[in-house]
């Protein structure tokens, strides 16, 4: 033990110590760049023990988003059947749903609700736009009906629980100001206090009895804001499997949230839905696609 002490100590005084011995350099070289178009050919190569495949590593393939392999659809393109909002705010034109709110005719914030499929893990691909103003979104692993203290707003209807949806929601919003200008991409909880749980550009953990942490993050919020298509038409893609929930736009990535609390009102099996909100405001959906998983 005191030998060990001695040598932790380091070297007498007065005794020069040799400078420590590097290691050699490691060097690796950079793997040789595969077109696109060979990917799915390289895929059909029978991998080697370190998974290489003729001496490359292979990339994942691109995601098609207009592939439906597994899904179903959800709107048939030209009515409303299977789902349910309050009427006169909600129709079809050229294949798309739409729903106008207008000062004259206020919808409030409403929800045009599917009642075909409820899910828990999935994936959900549909594209959005909004125009005029107001805001928007994607409900999923959702319910319906008023929670205690939720009241209409000034100037809108009367509230139906049949057209008021609770849970997580993935956000769309038009840039009327510079707060909404940042919550497309986001997890909300809709109708209950959790609120925000995931901003844009973050990965968020998420258990019982602690505020929800920030692990990580995806980008600054202002360059992925830069990925929203303002007034026109944006593709939309849900992944949700058991407590992990990922919105991606535009093929990039927005918000994640891992939730640990088995007991969340994100970790159930819902429905879906679309919303509008504010006034005026317009909101579009099309090619709403979904593959369920559980």
């Amino acid at each position: 033990m005191i030998f060990l002490a001695s040598a932790l100590a380091g070297p007498p005084l007065g005794v020069a110590q040799a400078p420590p011995m590097s290691a050699p350099a490691q060097t690796v070289a950079a793997q040789p760049p595969v077109a696109a178009r060979d990917q799915t050919d390289l895929w059909k190569v029978k991998p080697d023990i370190s998974g290489k495949r003729n001496g490359v590593f292979a990339e994942p393939l691109a995601m098609d988003f207009a592939d439906h392999n597994g899904y179903i659809s959800l709107f048939d393109g030209s009515s409303l059947s299977g789902w349910d909002g309050r009427p006169g705010v909600w129709s079809v034109e050229d294949g798309a749903i739409v729903g106008i709110s207008t000062k004259e005719r206020n919808a409030g914030n409403s929800f045009l609700v599917y009642h075909g499929v409820s899910a828990k893990d999935f994936d959900l691909k549909l594209e959005i736009k909004v125009e005029w103003g107001g805001g928007s979104g994607v409900q999923y692993r959702s319910s319906t009906g008023i929670p205690p203290g939720r009241v209409a707003g000034k100037g809108e209807p009367p509230l139906d629980p049949r057209w008021v949806m609770i849970g997580p929601q993935a956000d769309f919003w038009y840039p009327v100001s510079e707060n909404a200008r940042q919550y497309s991409g986001q997890l909300y909880s809709q109708n209950t206090s959790l609120g925000i749980i995931a901003w844009r550009g973050q990965v968020v953990e998420s258990e019982l009895g602690n505020p929800p942490q920030l692990v990580g993050t995806i980008d600054d919020r202002a360059q992925l804001g830069a990925f929203v298509k303002d007034g026109e038409w944006n593709q939309y893609t849900i992944i949700a499997r058991g407590g992990v929930m990922m919105h991606i736009l535009n093929g990039r990535l927005m918000a994640v949230l891992v939730d640990d609390d088995p007991g969340s009102t994100n970790n159930v099996s819902g429905l879906f839905g679309l919303q509008i909100e504010g006034a005026p405001c317009k909101v579009s959906f099309r090619n709403i696609w979904l593959r369920k998983i559980d």
